[in-house]
């Protein structure tokens, strides 16, 4: 059976559903701004990439739904990629940042994912993954109704998703604040 379109569906209403007001502290977290180039994986409606707009060289939102992308595309100074996420249509370290805001629960292989967000990244480089605590309860039930209308995630716990990153030449660290988490990883040089 093929998998249901649900962002591409939701898109149009995304935003003023689902705002992003982490802006500042996702800039911060990423050490931000920089001169080169940032991937927004899994990035939907452009929703996070616009919250920084400005703060990288250029911005690039990649995701599978293009309902989601249409959005992102009326978003000014934003560059969209139609992609799935284990199979990034970038070369090797081409991305200084890059980021995964409550999306990786939505992909099909977690662990082709993390590899891909690894290799697009340059040494020297910060990528951050963001999603819900699967432990809160609130979160628990957010993941029943997702199961409910057919959607395919599958969330995990941070710790999980951290192991998931262990690389050659990777640190990585887990922040947790409220009912997320934020995975930190940086590729040394």
């Amino acid at each position: 059976m093929p998998d249901l379109d649900h962002f591409g569906f939701i898109a149009p209403w995304y935003d003023r559903a689902m705002p992003y007001r982490e802006g500042e502290k996702l800039a911060s977290l990423l050490s931000l701004p920089i001169s080169g180039w940032l991937l927004d994986a899994g990035g939907g409606t452009g929703r996070v990439a616009q919250a920084i707009r400005g703060k990288a060289a250029q911005i690039i939102v990649a995701d599978l739904s293009l309902g989601m992308l249409k959005q992102a595309k009326n978003k000014n100074g934003l560059l969209c990629a139609c992609s799935a996420s284990e199979q990034i249509p970038f070369r090797d370290g081409v991305f200084e940042r890059v980021i995964m805001v409550d999306a990786f629960h939505h992909v099909k292989d977690q662990a082709r994912t993390a590899a891909e967000l690894y290799r697009v990244l340059k040494p020297g480089g910060f990528l951050v993954v963001i999603e819900p605590d699967i432990r809160m309860w609130a979160v628990k039930l957010i993941a029943i109704m997702e199961k409910i209308l057919l959607m395919r995630s599958h969330f995990l716990p941070a710790e999980r998703i951290a192991s998931l990153f262990s690389m050659p030449n990777a640190a990585t660290r887990i922040d947790r604040e409220g009912y997320e988490f934020r995975i930190v990883i940086e590729k040394s040089p």
